[in-house]
């Protein structure tokens, strides 16, 4: 979360005048994040999260975000829930951006994860996986593996300027992870971006799940990856072996994974550390001027891929007890 673009009393009046949510008492950005405006918004009978959709959100995947979130909150899954015009709409027009109210969701986020979050978090995923499963809609993984070598090819200078010899590095972590890039797992919705600060937990229980907006169809499994990298890793890019290993317990208490889920994990995991060091890197020179964000330092997932070179064939070194 973050704000890019900010709005008036006025303009957020008559945003609401077309809904049925009450009268408005306040209204506050969300500094969190880097690719949306978000503005706490409070009524005189709830709180709203309000979002203004910029960046790398594409107008054309909205209403699959939308939806899915909707379809989860309908499962009984803690997600934000959509909330509707008078006219049933989901999805507005705000400042000329696309916008939407979504229910707030109680609980808060931490900053420095223990093994007791972890498994928490990890059964909180494989639950979400599961409340997705008849989920109707598609989406393709904008970020995907395929998109990264693009990605990389415009930003090699940028790479070595942070840090000399890393742009060779990155090629070949680029070259090696095609070529091991698994095919045939299963796949099915997930949210890929599921870092510390999208899940909510109330005292050490997880409570909720919020920012659906690089949710895709991908291999569910590479989930979990971009998890095991967010929520396990060592400020000096290592990963704490009982925080993995208390994650992988949690999500295999709702979803046991297969042996060859098992055995791609680590290309798995070097591949999300990947996706997260890309775009990293593309918004550290990128963010515009007076905006109410900080861009996320490359260098954290640069050094996460260092312990993941080192750990190529090795699925018990990210958790695994088999």
């Amino acid at each position: 979360m973050a704000v890019y673009t900010h709005i008036t009393d006025s303009d957020l009046a008559t945003f609401l005048a077309d809904y049925d949510l009450g009268r408005l008492r306040a209204c506050k950005g969300i500094a969190e994040g880097v690719e949306n405006s978000n503005f706490l918004v409070d009524t005189d009978r709830a709180r709203f999260i309000l979002t203004l959709y910029e960046r790398r959100v594409a107008a054309a995947d909205l209403p699959y975000f939308l939806e899915l979130m909707r379809h989860l909150a309908a499962k009984g899954f803690p997600s934000p829930l959509p909330q509707r015009d008078r006219t049933g709409q989901m999805l507005k027009t705000l400042q000329g951006k696309p916008a939407a109210m979504v229910s707030f969701l109680p609980g808060v986020s931490v900053s420095a994860p223990s093994p007791t979050h972890c498994r928490e978090l990890g059964g909180g995923l494989a639950r979400m996986h599961a409340a997705s499963r008849d989920f109707a809609g598609s989406r393709p993984n904008s970020l995907g593996q395929a998109s990264w070598a693009g990605l990389f090819a415009p930003h090699t200078a940028d790479a070595e300027a942070l840090q000399p010899g890393l742009a060779a590095k990155i090629a070949k972590d680029l070259s090696a992870v095609a070529d091991l890039w698994p095919s045939g797992l299963p796949e099915g919705v997930i949210h890929a971006d599921l870092f510390p600060d999208n899940a909510f937990f109330i005292e050490d229980t997880f409570s909720a799940v919020i920012d659906f907006y690089f949710a895709c169809n991908d291999i569910i499994v590479y989930d979990l990856a971009v998890c095991l990298n967010s929520w396990c890793h060592t400020a000096d890019g290592s990963l704490s072996l009982p925080h993995a290993q208390a994650m992988i317990d949690g999500y295999e208490t709702h979803r046991q994974l297969s042996d060859a889920e098992v055995a791609a994990l680590p290309v798995l995991a070097r591949g999300a550390a990947l996706r997260f060091f890309l775009t990293r890197l593309i918004d550290w020179g990128s963010t515009p001027a007076g905006a109410l964000v900080r861009p996320k330092d490359p260098l954290e997932y640069a050094a996460k891929l260092d312990f993941h070179r080192a750990h190529a064939n090795e699925p018990q070194a990210y958790g695994v007890r088999r």
